[in-house]
């Protein structure tokens, strides 16, 4: 599948947003997708992830209670609502695919996906 992100852009800490990964191409239901960021000067890290039926999702332990993903298969797209964010939150948001048989949400790792997008920069100030 392919994958593009949307919804970035410059917001205020405190203030909320949505990011949004539109896929095409595969097929979008049979696909786990996963959301991961990079800070500048950082690693990628793990985000949160959501089973291809959406009803189970996963999130880095750090980001639980603020960040919550979800997904539309009817649009072919997944969602991650950001809340309360922090300057530290700023980073390129990138989403990731892969297919899986299990409608499992346990994928944290980078090399667990097989397509990627550009990624949106999201950058909070103080």
């Amino acid at each position: 599948v392919q994958l593009v992100e949307s919804g970035g852009g410059l917001v205020q800490a405190g203030d909320s947003l949505r990011l949004s990964c539109a896929a095409s191409g595969g097929t979008f239901s049979w696909h786990v997708i996963g959301w991961f960021r990079q800070a500048a000067g950082k690693e990628r890290e793990f985000v949160a992830a959501i089973s291809w039926s959406g009803e189970s999702s996963h999130y880095a332990d750090s980001l639980k209670g603020r960040f919550t993903i979800s997904r539309d298969n009817a649009k072919n797209t997944v969602y991650l609502q950001m809340n309360s964010l922090k300057p530290e939150d700023t980073a390129v948001y990138y989403c990731a695919a892969r297919s899986d048989r299990y409608d499992s949400s346990w994928y944290s790792a980078e090399y667990q996906y097989d397509s990627w997008g550009q990624g949106t920069q999201v950058t909070v100030s103080s």
